[in-house]
Parts: C-alpha cells; sequence; structure tokens
C-alpha cells in the first residue's frame, strides 16, 4: 500500500505539474505542499488550514478531494479538537434574572430611574420653552423686508417752517 504521500506525488507526476505550479495556483507555499508529500503533517499548520491544504492539492493533482481529506484525517489520526462548551449560567426557579446578583440589580433600576428622570427635565424643559415661544409674538424690528413701501401724499407730513 502506497503511502499517503507518495499518493499524492505519484498523482501529480501523472500530470506533469510541479509543485511551483500547484503553489502558484492555489497560493499554498511549496514547503507546506513538500511536507504533505513526505506525510509530515507536523510541519504544516493545524485545524482547518491542513484540511484545506489537502483538499486543494488533491483537487489540483486529480484526486477526489472528499476521498483524500478523509484518508489524510484517518492516516494521520487528526480529529477535530475539543472545545469547551461554555456553560451558560443556571436560571433559578423564580426565573428571576437577577436572583443571583442583587447589586446589579439595583444598579439597572438607579440607572433606568435616572434615565427617566432626565427624559422627563428635558421634555419639561422643551415645553415651556415652546408654549413661550406661541404666547409672545415676535417683535423684531430690526429685521429688514426686501419689499419697499409706498407712501400715499396724505401720509406725507409737510415740513414746518
Amino acid at each position: 500500500m502506497a503511502d499517503f504521500g507518495d499518493k499524492l506525488r505519484e498523482a501529480r507526476q501523472r500530470r506533469g505539474v510541479s509543485l511551483r505550479e500547484i503553489a502558484d495556483r492555489t497560493k499554498i507555499s511549496v514547503a507546506a505542499l513538500e511536507s504533505l508529500e513526505r506525510s509530515d503533517p507536523s510541519r504544516m499548520p493545524g485545524g482547518i488550514f491542513a484540511r484545506s491544504f489537502v483538499r486543494s492539492y488533491a483537487s489540483e493533482v486529480g484526486l477526489d478531494p472528499d476521498a483524500t481529506l478523509r484518508e489524510f484525517i484517518s492516516r494521520f489520526d487528526l480529529e477535530p479538537p475539543v472545545v469547551p462548551v461554555r456553560m451558560l449560567p443556571e436560571v433559578s426557579d423564580s426565573g428571576q434574572p437577577f436572583d443571583r446578583n442583587p447589586r446589579v440589580a439595583g444598579i439597572v433600576l438607579k440607572i433606568l430611574v435616572a434615565s427617566l428622570v432626565a427624559v422627563g427635565i428635558v421634555l419639561y424643559l422643551t415645553r415651556i420653552r415652546h408654549s413661550d415661544e406661541q404666547a409672545a409674538p415676535r417683535t423684531d424690528t430690526s429685521r429688514r423686508t426686501s419689499r419697499r413701501v409706498a407712501h400715499r401724499p396724505s401720509d406725507i407730513i409737510p415740513p414746518q417752517a
């Protein structure tokens, strides 16, 4: 039975392509491709990158990427790393979210009350200002109008001697 790396090398040679050509097409370094052909996964990046390299190499040399990847995993005993699952905090029977930390509940309550007071003050001040503007009409005499007023001759006061 041929070694994993030997299978890859033979498939590449049957296609008549060099490692440099595969490296250029797949953007995988020649050193990583050589380590695949030597069956030395310790010189390759870990995890999903190694799997991606195997799939890309296999498709470039005309092998089935899925079958080649399965063989790679079984040959080198590479199972996905076990990632510990972070447990969510337990919910108490009462269903109250702040049972465990009453301090957090107090802080949240204070922030909520302060926010409501602030909104109330802003609305009150806005309402007072708005009602003052409506009550007193503007008497801005310094503004000029673009319209000229025509005076009637009877409006003109004759000069006094």
